[in-house]
């Protein structure tokens, strides 16, 4: 069985959703995970996801900002959703795939968006990058907990861990979302519950990858200044079973696009 599975930060799925019912028609994934939606529940447009053939769709939102969504071909079982550093930010939701999947019944999905810390990498100048560096502790701390069995871990995690993640790893050293302290605590909890960066899995370094093109520059495609802050991550025994890990590039070129394009996930189960 071949499945496919997006991650997509859309900056406001209601702003957008021209763009993901676009996407949902080209691409046509199995699965698509979105962060930063910025709606409240009750605004979600959940109808129009649902007439683009994604009739499961599991959603928490806020007003304004955060909020994630799982849109699914197939059944979703036991949704929920996780609080970090003592709120109830629309930062996680969880699901796992029903009977009707087949190969992929029981396989969990989780769906992130870690705080993006703002633009001072000091957690006692800036309160942000502290939330930042909290979460994270916090995502290690359940990370090496987690339930054994197959699983993929998606999402917009705000940090391009590796040197080649990023188009100048000298001047971004800095800079958030590059730091030291960032990097290093993201691949350690990576490690320790052995997720496997499916990314670098297929395109090991030195091959640069970026999925995240600054909306500051003013010709981001001539300028390829990016950034891998969304990410795609498999429990190991699913590793086998990656075959294609694929940055939707042209999308960040689309009429008013977020400054994230889609990751595209292939498994063959």
């Amino acid at each position: 069985m071949r499945l496919t599975v997006t991650t997509w930060n859309i900056n406001s799925v209601r702003l957008r959703i021209d763009s993901v019912l676009r996407f949902l028609a080209e691409t046509k994934p199995d699965i698509l995970c979105l962060q930063e939606t910025k709606c409240p529940d009750d605004a979600f447009p959940l109808k129009a996801l649902r007439g683009s053939g994604y009739e499961h769709v599991e959603f928490a939102g806020q007003k304004g900002y955060n909020g994630v969504a799982i849109l699914s071909r197939f059944p979703l079982l036991t949704r929920s959703v996780m609080g970090f550093c003592e709120r109830q930010d629309a930062r996680h939701i969880s699901a796992v795939l029903g009977a009707a999947a087949g190969p992929a019944a029981g396989l969990v999905f989780h769906n992130f968006y870690v705080p993006a810390g703002g633009d001072v990498a000091d957690r006692t100048l800036n309160p942000k990058f502290a939330h930042k560096l909290d979460f994270l502790a916090e995502l290690r701390a359940w990370g090496g907990k987690r339930v054994a069995g197959p699983a993929i871990l998606v999402g917009d995690l705000n940090v391009a861990p590796l040197e080649h993640d990023v188009w100048s790893h000298k001047q971004l050293l800095d800079v958030v979302s590059h730091t030291p302290i960032e990097t290093e605590t993201l691949e350690t909890l990576r490690g320790e519950a052995e997720w496997v960066d499916t990314a670098r899995l297929l395109t090991p370094e030195p091959e640069k990858i970026y999925t995240w093109w600054s909306y500051r520059s003013p010709d981001w495609a001539a300028a390829n200044k990016g950034r891998r802050l969304d990410h795609a991550w498999v429990s190991p025994d699913l590793a086998g079973t990656v075959r294609k890990v694929e940055v939707a590039r042209h999308v960040r070129g689309w009429e008013r696009p977020s400054d994230h394009a889609p990751v595209t996930l292939t498994l063959e189960l």
